[in-house]
């Protein structure tokens, strides 16, 4: 318990599923939690469960994160943590995703984690350092026949990860990834292993023999926005059973 005591803590996309899974447990240790979505209802369901704060936030308006970072500021005096959560997926192929698909996996998945850590990084400057933890995955790490927009996407943050953190170490600010890998999220169903009825072939191929939790993503981030990583930066953490293995 307290691995985040004092400390402010802004998560993106946390109103379910691996967000959602964050948000509680870094209320649980102790951190003050503000969690931002497009999904109002359930947003403001799960800031009442763990005590937090919901606003509302399209990842993708520069506006927003500013004020989505003033407010987090305003209530709790600063930011220390980051966790860039929200996107979304599409199965297409290379030659199934049409320009306009690609533009909008591209704006939510990586103008978001972009803007994001833009939006933050001032803040944890005056604060004296932090941590940013971009949510990326196993699709960032190896290619795939599906998902294109979203592979892109999430190589892009692996990327824009490792960037970050050259730049920002000298100010005390950590940057680092992490990749899951299948998920028990609504994002799973949505995938062509979920929708071609593979998703039992493909657990089979995991080393472990299973899918994984959203609590098991938030226990890695855990430990990316605490202290205990204090020497951790520019790095990618797998999440996915063995599969990369």
């Amino acid at each position: 318990m307290g691995r985040l005591e004092g400390k402010t803590a802004l998560i993106s996309g946390g109103a379910r599923g691996q967000g959602a899974a964050e948000a509680a447990l870094f209320a649980e240790e102790g951190a003050n939690v503000v969690l931002t979505d497009v999904l109002d209802e359930e947003g403001e369901r799960t800031a009442d469960i763990i005590g937090g704060t919901f606003l509302h936030h399209d990842v993708t308006s520069e506006e927003e994160w500013a004020a989505v970072v003033a407010r987090a500021v305003e209530l709790h005096g600063g930011v220390d943590v980051l966790v860039n959560n929200a996107a979304i997926y599409s199965p297409s192929t290379l030659l199934e995703t049409e320009p306009d698909e690609y533009r909008r996996v591209i704006e939510v998945n990586q103008m978001g984690v972009y803007l994001g850590m833009r939006a933050v990084a001032p803040a944890m400057i005056e604060r004296g350092g932090g941590s940013i933890v971009n949510i990326s995955s196993g699709a960032g790490m190896r290619a795939g026949s599906g998902g294109f927009a979203y592979a892109a996407s999430k190589w892009a943050v692996r990327g824009m990860t490792k960037s970050a953190a050259a730049r920002l170490g000298r100010h005390g600010i950590r940057v680092n990834s992490i990749h899951p890998g299948l998920i028990d999220t609504v994002m799973l169903g949505e995938t062509r292993i979920v929708q071609g009825g593979n998703l039992d072939r493909a657990v089979e191929r995991i080393p472990l023999g299973r899918i994984g939790r959203p609590e098991e993503v938030a226990k890695l981030a855990l430990f990316l926005a605490s202290d205990e990583s204090a020497y951790s930066t520019g790095s990618e953490f797998i999440l996915d059973g063995g599969s990369l293995a």
